[in-house]
């Protein structure tokens, strides 16, 4: 960080963003992998015992071993960023998250890459809420909504990027360690954030000898009063999505490459591509809408066509179906419009002090 302080404020603002909207870029790679993968890493790792429901078990294990390592690292990488800087933590989270991709290239069983995907979760989850406080604070004089919604916007590219590797190079069981190298190429990234990017202001202003003490328990402090009651309805906002929506959306995938992955091998990429792109429009647009229609109506707008899109997909349509891909793509848009939402409201709810504990805590809890 000793370099940090020669950038000039202007290029520093700029280098913030950039790091902080390609770091999430790169987790939105992560997790975009195993939907894509996971089907080929357990017909490559079970061998003769593999059938389609202990695949299905295995990327159950897998999602909730990612999202388990992500509430946990939201929480605790987020209160290092209160503790340390949000722009150290978010260096450490970017290189956790590359350093144990890569580490999947040499796995020989189902636990091993269980037990790394988990270490992956800890830098995504860690990721989010620096990198948002981080650019909340750079940028406070900026259109919120849109700042939220270019973040919001950045996971999901990383999706869309992984899927297009797909549909370059089909991933099959004997095709798929690749992908894991290809999750550790933001380590670069992540040591030039660790040197390059500067400390917030808002945050360095908190730093008297008082506050010191006071941001050391920052962690506890969320779940104390007057801040319980934010934090509640913070982990509430945050969990509906992720559950409902998001958790939802990942079943297509491996959905789709056994219905039509034999004829056509490369469906599940595509499949991911339509999702990802209307995520993207759907992330961008969601901070916007809220400050145009306020936050509660959006939020239940959201919630209500979530419901509808995910669950008429899944009812009604089958992977080849003629409408299957449009269906998904609208789903991805409408679903991710939480995603603009939530990086334009939770900082909202917590002081500097405690704002990235805050929002890591609202964010990942629902993990």
């Amino acid at each position: 960080m000793s370099d940090s302080e020669d950038l000039a404020p202007r290029t520093g603002r700029y280098v913030v963003v950039v790091c902080a909207f390609l770091g999430w870029l790169f987790a939105g790679v992560q997790l975009g992998l195993m939907p894509l993968a996971s089907l080929s890493v357990s017909k490559d790792l079970l061998r003769e015992v593999f059938t389609d429901p202990l695949a299905g078990e295995w990327f159950a294990r897998y999602t909730a071993s990612l999202m388990f390592g992500a509430a946990i690292g939201g929480i605790v990488l987020g209160w290092l960023g209160d503790r340390i800087g949000r722009a150290q933590a978010m260096a450490y989270s970017i290189l956790c998250y590359s350093a144990f991709s890569a580490a999947g290239y040499l796995v020989t069983s189902q636990e091993q890459l269980l037990a790394l995907r988990f270490l992956v979760g800890l830098g995504i989850g860690g990721m989010w809420p620096n990198g948002v406080s981080l650019v909340a604070e750079y940028w406070s004089d900026v259109s919120r909504p849109f700042l939220a919604g270019v973040i919001g916007t950045a996971a999901n590219l990383g999706v869309f990027v992984m899927s297009q590797l797909g549909t370059f190079r089909n991933v099959t069981p004997d095709s798929w360690r690749w992908l894991m190298l290809v999750g550790a190429l933001p380590a670069l990234l992540g040591l030039y954030a660790l040197w390059r990017v500067p400390v917030s202001p808002a945050w360095l202003a908190t730093r008297t000898a008082r506050e010191m003490k006071q941001t050391a328990t920052a962690l506890g402090e969320v779940f104390r009063r007057p801040l319980l009651r934010f934090t509640l309805i913070g982990i509430c906002l945050g969990a509906i999505p992720l559950i409902g929506a998001w958790g939802a959306s990942k079943w297509m995938i491996p959905w789709a490459d056994k219905v039509g992955g034999l004829a056509n091998p490369g469906y599940k990429a595509s499949t991911q591509a339509y999702w990802a792109v209307g995520a993207a429009l759907g992330s961008f647009f969601g901070g916007q809408l809220a400050n145009r229609l306020g936050r509660r109506f959006t939020y239940f707008l959201i919630s209500l066509g979530a419901v509808t899109s995910t669950g008429g997909i899944f009812l009604f349509l089958k992977p080849l179906d003629p409408v299957f891909l449009p269906c998904v793509f609208v789903q991805g848009f409408i679903s991710t419009l939480f995603f603009g939402w939530l990086p334009l409201y939770l900082p909202e709810l917590f002081p500097t002090r405690v704002r990235a504990s805050g929002t890591g805590v609202s964010y990942n809890f629902g993990r």
